[in-house]
C-alpha cells in the first residue's frame, strides 16, 4: 500500500508541478505536511543535495524521500510515478506534433501557464530563502548564513581572480563552511 501511496504522491507532483524539479517544492511541503514521511528540515537537506548532485531536482528529491520512506524500491515507484506524467505527455504530444505545432489554442495555453510556472518557481524561492536564513524559525536569522552569501555574491559577481572558477568549486567551499559552522555549534 506504501508504494501505491508514493506513485500517487509523486505523480501528482509530477503532473502539476510545471516549470522544472524547484516546482516541486510546494507540493513535497505539501506531501511532508500531509503524509509525515519526512519533515521540513528534512526538505532544506535534500534540495541542498539535490541542488549539488548530478539529475534533475525534482527526481534526486522523490528518489530521496521514496528511499527514506520505503528503501530501494520505495525510491524507484516515487522516482517512477514523479517521471511518469512527463512521459504521457510527451508521447501524447508527440504522436499529434504537427496538429499541435500551428494550434492557436496550445499556444495560448502554453502562454497561460508561463505565469503559473513562474509563480510556482517564486514560492519554492521564497520556501527556500526561508529555510536556508530563517532555520529557528521566526526568532532572529543566523547572521553566518547572511555572511556566507554575501561573500559568495562578492567573490562570484565582483572579484576578478574568482570569476573564472567553475560552480563546484564554490559549492565544495559552501559544504566545507556549512559543515564548519555546524561542527563548531
Amino acid at each position: 500500500m506504501i508504494y501505491l501511496r508514493l506513485f500517487w504522491e509523486f505523480f501528482k507532483a509530477g503532473l502539476f508541478a510545471v516549470g522544472g524539479g524547484m516546482a516541486t517544492l510546494p507540493f513535497l511541503y505539501d506531501i511532508s505536511d500531509r503524509t509525515g514521511w519526512f519533515t521540513h528540515a528534512q526538505l532544506a537537506d535534500m534540495v541542498a543535495v539535490s541542488e549539488s548532485t548530478p539529475g534533475p531536482i525534482g527526481v534526486n528529491m522523490a528518489t530521496y524521500v521514496g528511499f527514506l520512506t520505503s528503501g530501494v524500491g520505495g525510491a524507484a515507484v516515487a522516482t517512477l510515478g514523479l517521471v511518469t506524467p512527463s512521459i504521457v505527455i510527451i508521447l501524447i504530444i508527440s504522436a499529434f506534433l504537427q496538429r499541435f505545432r500551428d494550434s492557436k489554442y496550445v499556444n495560448a495555453a502554453f502562454y497561460g501557464l508561463r505565469p503559473a510556472s513562474t509563480a510556482m518557481i517564486f514560492a519554492a524561492l521564497l520556501l527556500v530563502v526561508k529555510a536556508a536564513f530563517l532555520p529557528n524559525g521566526p526568532a532572529l536569522p543566523d547572521w553566518r548564513l547572511f555572511a556566507l552569501a554575501a561573500v559568495l555574491l562578492v567573490l562570484t559577481n565582483h572579484v576578478k581572480a574568482t570569476k573564472k572558477l567553475h560552480p563546484i568549486v564554490f559549492i565544495a567551499a559552501s559544504a566545507a563552511v556549512g559543515v564548519a559552522l555546524k561542527l563548531a555549534e
